[in-house]
């Protein structure tokens, strides 16, 4: 009997412990339930500015007209945000990095490229390159294809060094870059013009004629992909653990670049390359969220995206009066904000 007492008296700190643990993560999940509820509201409430403000509604017909023109743009802007926002956040975590995205690594160059090439072979009149449909599909292809070679190659070959891929992915950036260069010096001027339209971003002039191939794409990405992305929370803990935990590693991060990759790639099909975007809501989530669970990283990420996508429209078309485009107002912030990030990593080492 006294050995039966003196044990319940050793084991109660533990069982109180174990119960404030538990009592604390209830609240932090309740917490990142409110910031996700509140999130979405402010998400519904830029919509519901972007549709509705400025439009004549005392008119049928111009409130009708004003309707065709701003949901297709509503839906594009959705679809973009949805798309970087959940690869930008996948790829830190597959990196292992918060300051590194997909654009950083010569995506947007090697979309210009591949366009630029197109009309460079092809002519601006061909139907590989007047066809819209088609033109997005090549996208998704050739840029599913070799990005997830190129940069599959590059993780696996480099062991997952940050700094030889952020090397590597600079050059690239260069050589796309000076191989586009190359092609628009001997390009007829009348082609460029025509060409100069796809490779600037513009969320005034989205390509709406793709949003329900692009909705089609993301929700078979995510479906064929949802057990992979159900990983990325061991994923993180790195990959020795990973695989001792039974995670088939290397097929896993093939995968999900992949899917990075076409995200990415439905999204600059629809608005034009934007740089800096994934990095400012992923690292804004991850600062409202701080949580290693990628059900709260992802969907903060996607909401803060939608909330500064639309948001920013709304800004740039009744405020600013189409002066400046949004993308010059996300490559800015997007590029004081990186340095930033790297002066904070900076000084806390």
């Amino acid at each position: 009997m006294k050995y039966i007492k003196q044990f319940t008296i050793d084991q109660t700190p533990s069982i109180a412990k174990n119960k404030h643990k538990a009592t604390t993560l209830q609240k932090r999940e309740r917490s990142h339930k409110w910031t996700l509820v509140l999130l979405a509201m402010c998400t519904v409430l830029a919509c519901v500015l972007y549709v509705f403000v400025g439009v004549r509604f005392d008119h049928p017909q111009l409130f009708w007209y004003a309707l065709e023109i701003r949901v297709p743009k509503l839906i594009a802007m959705l679809v973009v945000a949805l798309c970087i926002g959940k690869a930008s956040m996948i790829f830190q975590s597959v990196i292992q990095n918060t300051i590194v995205t997909p654009c950083l690594l010569g995506m947007n160059s090697l979309y210009t490229l591949l366009h630029t090439a197109i009309v460079f072979f092809f002519g601006s009149a061909s139907r590989i390159a007047s066809n819209v449909n088609l033109s997005f599909a090549i996208d998704l292809l050739v840029m599913g294809v070799s990005a997830t070679f190129i940069y599959g190659y590059l993780f696996k070959k480099t062991k997952y060094n940050i700094l030889y891929v952020l090397l590597i992915g600079t050059v690239l950036s260069s050589l796309f870059g000076s191989m586009q260069s190359t092609m628009i010096r001997v390009m007829d001027p009348n082609e460029y013009d025509t060409l100069l339209v796809s490779l600037v971003a513009s969320f005034s002039n989205v390509n709406t004629e793709i949003i329900l191939f692009s909705i089609v794409v993301v929700i078979a990405i995510s479906y064929i992909l949802r057990k992979d992305f159900a990983l990325l929370d061991v994923i993180t803990l790195g990959k020795e653990q990973a695989i001792n935990l039974g995670v088939d590693y290397d097929r896993t991060i093939r995968r999900l670049l992949f899917g990075v990759v076409l995200l990415i790639a439905v999204a600059t099909a629809l608005v034009g390359p934007i740089s800096f975007l994934g990095l400012i809501v992923a690292n804004i989530a991850r600062q409202m969220f701080q949580t290693y669970q990628h059900r709260y990283l992802i969907m903060g990420s996607v909401l803060v995206g939608m909330i500064a996508l639309i948001g920013g429209q709304v800004f740039v078309e009744h405020i600013m009066v189409y002066a400046v485009p949004l993308s010059v107002f996300v490559t800015v912030i997007g590029g004081l904000y990186f340095l930033y990030l790297l002066l904070r990593q900076k000084r806390s080492i």
